[in-house]
């Protein structure tokens, strides 16, 4: 049994998409273990983006990240990085497998309705942020 963090983007929130995102995750067999819906600051969108704030694509991702409403999740299950990542498709929606939530719904490379941790300690690092009541 392993963790991931999810955000279901302002775009996919603004879209009426978040029961549709979820049931996606949850049919998979992926167990949602907290969630929130929140709006994030650019201070916030730094710490959780702290690896890009340097490079030409971050400044419209970030106004992009705290444009509205986002939701927040912690899911688990067997393999949970890797189906939620298989579930949510390539980060750009041209290149995703038909079905995917971005082949689906995505719109852009930024705008693409969802985000995954790619690894278990990126999972960790975002979890910890997101959720810090529950962590320890």
């Amino acid at each position: 049994m392993s963790k991931t963090f999810v955000i279901i983007k302002p775009d996919a929130v603004a879209a009426g998409l978040v029961g549709d995102i979820l049931g996606r995750y949850e049919r998979a067999g992926l167990r949602i273990e907290a969630l929130q819906l929140r709006q994030i600051d650019g201070s916030f969108a730094d710490h959780h983006y702290v690896e890009h704030i340097e490079k030409d694509f971050y400044p419209p991702l970030r106004k992009f990240m705290i444009s509205g409403p986002l939701v927040a999740a912690i899911l688990s299950g067997d393999q949970a990085i890797e189906k939620v990542r298989e579930i949510n498709g390539a980060t750009d929606p041209a290149q995703a497998d038909p079905g995917t939530i971005r082949a689906d719904h995505a719109t852009s490379v930024r705008e693409n309705c969802v985000h995954g941790s790619d690894s278990e300690k990126t999972a960790e690092r975002e979890i910890a942020l997101w959720f810090p009541e529950l962590t320890g």
